[in-house]
């Protein structure tokens, strides 16, 4: 059973070293880079990784034209902030030899502001399934969160062991991904014909704050816990404040030419 590994990149030339040094011992390492500019695909190559470039449309639309590009039994998905473990090599290794399940999903245990994260909603984490038999699962063609569309009739199983997270390398990639996330998500919500206000903005940011904060425990993380729920009160803010500037089509007054005036 050979195993494909692929990766999704755009300027990563900080983290895509140890993601693919962490999957080394897989038979196929492709990475899916939408046109870098910083070097991540010439260090990815000299990694012994296979670049293919893909034009960025949504992460959905993303994800599988990477899979085209996989041409293992299996397919195993990392993120370029993700990190296989030994544990998980070996737990994944074993079960291809046996198991009748075409998907899996795998936890993710969360490393930020110096410190495992044991709450917050980040542990267990989880993602789309990652891993899988190639041709049992796809993407949807959401541009951000995207979700997965399983082609097997049988159920989703579980990997025990988790990979490694490291989400934010600091504090501008924080409110980097804030923004950009939110530009992308203005798209879900038009789909899903929301209407956008301050007011909405504010008690939907609220929400995720204390979603975060209070019900998944992110009060027990310390100072990390206030940051994550705050970045998600951000994230959510700004997603509809974008769409009530979408909605309202706000322009700018015009302005009339100003003389001297005559004596």
């Amino acid at each position: 059973m050979k195993i494909s590994v692929y990766i999704i990149a755009f300027n990563e030339v900080d983290k895509i070293s140890d993601c693919i040094n962490s999957i080394l011992w897989a038979d196929e390492i492709i990475v899916a880079d939408s046109n870098s500019t910083d070097g991540t695909t010439e260090l990815a190559e000299s990694l012994g990784a296979k670049v293919v470039h893909i034009k960025f449309d949504g992460y959905g639309n993303l994800r599988n034209q990477a899979l085209t590009h996989c041409n293992g039994d299996w397919i195993l998905s990392l993120d370029s902030d993700e990190r296989c473990t030994e544990e998980v090599r070996d737990e994944i290794l074993e079960l291809i030899k046996h198991t009748e399940i075409d998907i899996f999903s795998i936890p993710r245990k969360n490393y930020f502001m110096g410190k495992w994260i044991k709450h917050s909603g980040w542990y267990p984490n989880y993602r789309q399934p990652q891993l899988f038999r190639s041709g049992t699962m796809k993407y949807d063609s959401k541009p951000v969160h995207e979700g997965y569309i399983s082609l097997s009739n049988k159920k989703i199983g579980a990997i025990s062991n988790s990979i490694w997270q490291f989400p934010f390398k600091n504090t501008e990639e924080i409110i980097h991904k804030a923004n950009r996330y939110s530009t992308l998500g203005v798209e879900k919500l038009i789909k899903k014909e929301k209407k956008g206000s301050v007011l909405k903005a504010l008690l939907h940011g609220m929400w995720a704050f204390i979603k975060h904060y209070i019900f998944k425990l992110g009060f027990l993380d310390g100072g990390a816990g206030f940051v994550i729920a705050f970045g998600n009160f951000e994230g959510t803010f700004y997603r509809y404040i974008k769409l009530t500037e979408q909605q309202s089509n706000w322009t700018i007054p015009s302005s009339k030419p100003i003389y001297k005036k005559e004596k």
